[in-house]
């Protein structure tokens, strides 16, 4: 049987499935402890605040990944971006070039919403996921460094 790769939005009854790829990449990054998330939350982000959105990679039917995603601002272009937050393709399914077709889709999606710019993080040691990008070329910002406030140093901040 030929295989039959589609992409299609997420839908609202499937936050579930999205918070179980979550906790998947999670996983694959070394910081599983980190996932916070529940299905209820998820589904109030993507669902009732469309704070995000996801896509699945589906083979035959079956789902084999996710990308989340949202629109940031660029001063400097002065239009949208589109952010990718996650790429994720289960393991087992790898090196069949989904996550690259994963990768164009979101482009179109940036050409269709008039996005000036697509950009995402990847770990330094993820050099398979390094590799696609380099192959569709991703330019690395290597002058940037990624800051972060975590929740707790947020509100305690935000309280000073």
């Amino acid at each position: 049987m030929e295989n039959r790769f589609s992409i299609r939005p997420a839908k609202s009854d499937e936050a579930g499935l999205v918070l179980e790829l979550i906790k998947k990449l999670a996983a694959y990054e070394k910081c599983a402890d980190e996932v916070v998330a529940d299905e209820a939350t998820i589904y109030h982000s993507l669902f009732v605040e469309r704070s995000a959105e996801v896509v699945f990679a589906e083979e035959n039917g079956v789902v084999v990944g996710f990308s989340l995603f949202f629109h940031n601002f660029s001063t400097f272009v002065g239009r949208k971006g589109l952010y990718l937050e996650d790429l994720f393709i289960l393991p087992e399914k790898r090196g069949r070039g989904y996550g690259k077709a994963l990768l164009k889709y979101l482009a179109n999606l940036a050409v269709e919403r008039h996005c000036g710019r697509m950009e995402w993080i990847c770990l330094d040691w993820n050099e398979p996921a390094l590799k696609v990008y380099r192959s569709i070329g991703a330019i690395p910002m290597d002058e940037w460094t990624v800051q972060r406030l975590d929740e707790a140093t947020l509100k305690q901040f935000a309280e000073k």
